[in-house]
This record gives structure tokens, C-alpha cells and sequence, in this order.
């Protein structure tokens, strides 16, 4: 199944929300959308695209319901998802979702492009657990492109699961949350017992991620 989704935010009017497939979002307040699963995706086979346009001045929140499963098809385990964000000068987005959870034996792979300008304001978070209870099979990958103004701000790849070049003998993450911050002016920080690090760019904003075993609770 393909899955389209688009949020166009802008000033003085309601957000425009446009979805074909297992994807839908919903107007729960003035300016914040929750998705909302229609149908079983991502499952093995399944691609999905979203958009999220914040026109100049405008402001978005964007979180979901619940947590989303990737499940392996009948026929193979590799879905795939495309999330474009777009900010306009002086516009605002903040977007939540819940995690990702992707079970035994299915694979996913994410790819966030993300345009900012000078004077945006972003704060984004993804977060993903590899397995349900007592799984460990499943495979997720994440690429983020972040550019501000046309310049490239951030380059950032992780991959999660057996298999991956993060799942070794010394290390074997099992789940992953990472926030980008812009602006954000606080140094570099890193927290090695406790699997954290944030990241200062160069050219402004922060990256903070953390791995572990488990994903733990948040407010």
C-alpha cells in the first residue's frame, strides 16, 4: 500500500490536511494535528510520503495518536517512509510522534529532508523501539537531511537491529530517541553511561540523541 499525507500550515486559517491510504491527520486544536492510523502500515511492501509545509509566520504542532507498527508482509519485510518538512521565515513546528515499534523480522527505513530558513524555529523528535517484548529481529535505518537557508546544517544516518552496523559485540542498541533543536546556542554535552550525547552544529541548532536498551517513558 502507498500512503500520502499532506499538512499545509499557514497564517490566519485552519491547517489543510490531504491523505490517501493508511495515514490521516486531525485537527485537535488551533494550530496541532495528531495522526491517526487508518489501516495497517507500514507492513512489508508499504511506502509512505508525508509533507508538512509551515508557511512564514505560521506555526504547527504535530503529534500522534499512538505508537506505529512496522510489520513484515507476506511477501517481504522492507517498508520505507519520506518525511519532507518545509519552514518558511519566521514559521514554527514542533513534531512529537510516538515511536516507532518494529517487530520481529520486519525492516524500515526512514528518510526526513528537512528546509529551514534563517529565522525558522524547529523542534523535532523520532524515537523507535526494535521489537515488541522478548523481540530482538527487527531492522530500522533513519537518514536526516537538514538544510538552512540552502546551506546544509545537518547529515545524520543511524541504523538499529541485527544486522546493522550498530548492533555488534560491544554495542547492541535496541532503541533510539533524537531530537533536533533550531536554534538552540548550548555547547556539546555527552552522558556515555547513560547512552546520551547532544550535539552543537556549526551552523546553529542541536542534535541530542539517546540509545539503550529499552525506550523509556516520557511526559
Amino acid at each position: 500500500m502507498h500512503t500520502e499525507l499532506r499538512i499545509d500550515a499557514s497564517r490566519r486559517r485552519s491547517p489543510r490536511i490531504t491523505s490517501v491510504g493508511g495515514l490521516a491527520g486531525r485537527q485537535t486544536g488551533p494550530d496541532t494535528v495528531h495522526l491517526i492510523g487508518t489501516a495497517a502500515t507500514p507492513l512489508g511492501g508499504d511506502t509512505i510520503s508525508v509533507r508538512i509545509s509551515v508557511a512564514a509566520g505560521a506555526r504547527l504542532d504535530v503529534r500522534s495518536v499512538a505508537a506505529s507498527l512496522a510489520m513484515p508482509g507476506a511477501a517481504q519485510r522492507h517498508s520505507s517512509a519520506h518525511w519532507h518538512v518545509e519552514l518558511g521565515a519566521g514559521a514554527s513546528l514542533v513534531f512529537d510522534p510516538e515511536p516507532m515499534v518494529v517487530v520481529s523480522d520486519a525492516s524500515h527505513t526512514v528518510l526526513n529532508v528537512i528546509e529551514l530558513e534563517q529565522d525558522s524555529d524547529l523542534w523535532l523528535r523520532e524515537r523507535v523501539q526494535i521489537g515488541r517484548l522478548d523481540e530482538v529481529a527487527g531492522q530500522w535505518a533513519s537518514s536526516m537531511h537538514c538544510d538552512v537557508g540552502g546551506t546544509p546544517l545537518l547529515r545524520h544516518r543511524v541504523e538499529l537491529g541485527e544486522g546493522t552496523v550498530a548492533h555488534d559485540g560491544l554495542s547492541a542498541p535496541m532503541s533510539m530517541s533524537s531530537t533536533l533543536r533550531y536554534p538552540d546556542s548550548r555547547d556539546s554535552e555527552v552522558d556515555l553511561a547513560g547512552g546520551t550525547v547532544r550535539l552543537a552544529l556549526a551552523g546553529g541548532g542541536s542534535l541530542s540523541t539517546s540509545v539503550g536498551h529499552r525506550l523509556q517513558p516520557t511526559r
